[in-house]
């Protein structure tokens, strides 16, 4: 399967210099098809050969920076018609929006993310955010279940209005192969899944670098196990946003999501058409 990867570093309205996480990230896979193109040896990461293009967008000037949802959707759309396999790299959670907008209610959507995104407190802004963007959609929803949530305030009857499942942290921590269960058999029966990846999922000592990090959150194993229970279904792409380097240590967010990305590739690469 041909894969287009599309760094979307957009990142206003909340966790600025996530942009260039999503920049770097992208710096990695060109790395990664570099690497591969250089390599006289047979390896696995042959089958990314041909197969893999990347698609850069900037927020340079004001007109991108205002036209940002719409150049989002376009791209989206593209990609998705072509019936490519999308890797979505985005500056902060809110940089995801354009291509959830674009997936309709047949699709279900696998978030990994410690926040559910659809905050109303009285110290939340009603104005579009990267805090609340799950309740701002301009088409009708996909269906959503979150994994590895660690919000304490919200309501079941809250949650219920967006979220047709949750598995937090606590339940994974309890009981991972049961989640993990449960969740194969969801994505088993929808038409086709996406897994949505926010970095503040992961433990913060997994993964420090974000900008309202949780504790408690999932370590890197228990994601793997959850994002193949993920994959099971039919996966048409997979989106990352929330990375800050400026707030990394020691790179280790940028190793972390730069195996993932790469493990990513090669899952598509290997798949049918």
């Amino acid at each position: 399967m041909r894969t287009i990867v599309t760094v979307f570093p957009f990142d206003l309205f909340g966790s600025a210099g996530t942009g260039a996480g999503a920049r770097l990230l992208g710096d990695a896979v060109n790395e990664i098809l570099d690497d591969t193109e250089a390599e006289t040896r047979p390896c696995r990461a042959d089958v990314l050969r041909g197969k893999v293009r990347v698609k850069e967008h900037a927020f340079d000037t004001l007109a991108e920076v205002t036209d940002w949802r719409k150049r989002g959707r376009v791209a989206a759309k593209q990609a998705i018609k072509s019936g490519e396999f999308l890797v979505w790299l985005g500056g902060n959670h809110l940089a995801a929006l354009p291509v959830l907008e674009e997936l309709g209610t047949e699709t279900l959507v696998v978030q990994f993310d410690a926040h559910l995104d659809v905050y109303a407190f009285h110290d939340t802004t009603t104005d579009l955010s990267h805090g609340n963007f799950l309740t701002h959609f301009d088409t009708p929803r996909p269906r959503f279940v979150n994994v590895g949530h660690r919000d304490l305030f919200l309501t079941p009857e809250e949650i219920g209005e967006t979220f047709e499942a949750v598995y937090p942290a606590w339940d994974v921590a309890v009981d991972a192969t049961r989640v993990a269960t449960e969740l194969r058999a969801k994505v088993k029966t929808a038409k086709r899944v996406w897994i949505d990846i926010d970095c503040d999922a992961f433990d913060p000592a997994a993964l420090p670098a974000v900008h309202e990090p949780l504790p408690f959150g999932l370590s890197a194993p228990a994601f793997l196990t959850l994002f193949e229970a993920a994959w099971e279904g039919n996966v048409v792409g997979v989106s990352i946003t929330e990375y800050d380097p400026g707030r990394d240590t020691r790179d280790t967010g940028l190793n972390l999501l730069g195996w993932l990305v790469e493990y990513v590739l090669l899952k598509a690469a290997e798949r049918a058409p």
